[in-house]
């Protein structure tokens, strides 16, 4: 498939045809300007394809594209998305564009939490995409904000309630 040449992961993914990355081949694509002027260009295409913005290419900033309203009927009538999603968000993480990984998740937080657009994609980012984040202190933020927006609270399985209300 396509996304697997545009976002390679060091394990299998759904096509068992096509050969997971070693560690070397990921040293040497981080090290490529062109290579990862390219992974930015597919990013912004496959943001593009969801209805999302890249704002800022330094912080990974998004935000709604024009076309967003159409785009997210499709995030929630196809499931599959999901799994694309959790892919490049994967690779983001393995391309050192960890940064990139907390904003989109946050993102898909908000707009299934808070704004509730995307209420076919909300067990995706709660299970999987919030997963994804490397960073354990950025993970934590994460799972605090999301549980601050869960509702109900008391049905919050991503994380003990002790430790989330004492969360700083």
């Amino acid at each position: 498939s396509f996304l697997f040449r545009l976002f390679p992961l060091r394990e299998h993914g759904m096509n068992w045809r096509a050969k997971p990355l070693t560690c070397q081949e990921i040293q040497a694509f981080r090290k490529s300007k062109e290579v990862m002027d390219r992974f930015i260009r597919a990013y912004k295409l496959m943001l593009g394809f969801y209805g999302i913005s890249l704002v800022n290419e330094e912080t990974g900033e998004l935000e709604r594209a024009e076309n967003w309203r159409e785009r997210f009927e499709n995030l929630n009538r196809f499931s599959h998305n999901n799994l694309r999603i959790t892919r490049i968000l994967k690779c983001l993480g393995e391309m050192g564009y960890e940064d990139y990984q907390v904003h989109l998740v946050k993102f898909f937080l908000t707009e299934t939490l808070v704004k509730e657009t995307l209420p076919n994609v909300k067990r995706s980012a709660l299970d999987y995409f919030l997963f994804t984040v490397r960073s354990k202190e950025k993970r934590r933020e994460l799972i605090h904000y999301a549980w601050q927006h869960f509702k109900p609270q008391s049905s919050f399985v991503w994380g003990p309630r002790d430790k989330l209300q004492k969360y700083r």
